[in-house]
């Protein structure tokens, strides 16, 4: 077991600095019934998980202490915009706690814009987030979706950073958990929906972090770039090639179970090296600390990465994540 320092975090290693982790999840606090419901529920639809998920600050922070993560960033989109409303104070509580060792994604219910906008407000100015969370599809609607465009601006005009993390609601198919290849297909088909609208070009000030090493797109941009401008495809804006390419090139990647040569090297093709940062996926059933483990060992053994490119990979949330970068400068004295 990694010793502690002062405030509780794994002593930085000098020669990569804190591991900071983009994409880790919470719950805020339920009833054994519910969690009982939940696991029956994702069993009956093929995501086998072998017991009720339990999340609290205390679990997170051995599992952190595991495999030496000094921080996480915690995000959470649940159905429903009072629920949504309650998980975001919970989680600014949940930071307010415990400063040096989380922070908040605030997520925001985007299938009413004006929702999303007094969210985005409270988060800022009362919850004082980090960053924000967004699912590709919430209720229906996703991210491509024009109504959205206040949203953006607002985002946007805040110089916002922005995760987007897959829709977990849908079903499964062909008996597999639809946290095995559904939502990497999910954050593509969403994904590309936005590049047609360009979003990414049209709000330059956010920036963009897409979970699972951006699930399927890395794998298809060149597929997108090659045929996406064909005439028989739908491109009423007159989106160009280009267009498509650079808009992929703004993209941030997190290395969320991704951190294997293969999902690595399909990364790079699509966006240089400083656009990939760390994220484990902890805080969900599919997810443990043994398998965090594995995906660290993937990359600090990767042979697609120059051995210098890691220290930033670990450590970029820092930049994304100004305050974060002085909560945990305050914990390690600089």
């Amino acid at each position: 077991m990694t010793t502690t320092s002062r405030a509780g975090a794994p002593p930085a290693d000098p020669s990569v600095g804190p591991i900071v982790d983009v994409h880790a999840h919470f719950t805020p606090p339920t009833t054994q019934a519910a969690r009982e419901a939940a696991w029956r529920a994702m069993r009956a639809d093929h995501f086998l998980a072998p017991v009720p998920h339990v999340w609290s600050p205390a679990i997170a922070l051995e599992a952190m202490q595991a495999n030496g993560i000094a921080m996480q960033l915690l995000s959470t989109v649940p159905v429903g915009h009072q629920a949504l409303v309650e998980a975001n104070t919970y989680g600014a509580g949940v930071v307010a706690a415990h400063p040096h060792r989380f922070g908040l994604l605030a997520a925001l219910p985007t299938d009413v814009p004006a929702a999303a906008l007094d969210e985005v407000r409270r988060a800022h100015e009362v919850l004082n987030a980090d960053g924000f969370a967004v699912s590709t599809t919430y209720d229906g609607v996703s991210l491509g979706d024009s109504r959205l465009d206040p949203v953006w601006e607002r985002l946007d005009a805040l110089g916002a950073t922005v995760f987007v993390h897959p829709d977990t609601t849908i079903a499964s198919r062909l008996g597999l958990g639809t946290p095995l290849l559904e939502v990497t297909f999910e954050t593509a088909r969403v994904v590309t929906q936005m590049l047609y609208a360009r979003v990414f070009s049209r709000f330059p000030g956010i920036t963009f972090v897409l979970a699972h090493c951006g699930g399927a797109l890395p794998g298809l941009s060149g597929r997108l770039a090659l045929l996406g401008t064909a005439p028989w495809v739908a491109n009423p804006g007159g989106v160009t090639a280009h267009e498509l390419r650079s808009q992929m090139g703004r993209l941030f990647l997190d290395t969320a179970a991704s951190g294997t040569d293969a999902n690595l090297a399909a990364a790079l093709q699509m966006v240089p090296v400083e656009h990939i940062v760390y994220g484990g996926d902890s805080g969900v059933p599919c997810t443990d600390d043994d398998s965090i483990a594995a995906n660290l060992a993937s990359l600090r053994g990767t042979s697609v990465l120059h051995r210098d490119d890691l220290p930033g990979i670990l450590t970029r949330a820092l930049t994304l994540f100004p305050r974060l970068r002085e909560r945990i400068g305050a914990a390690t004295g600089g």
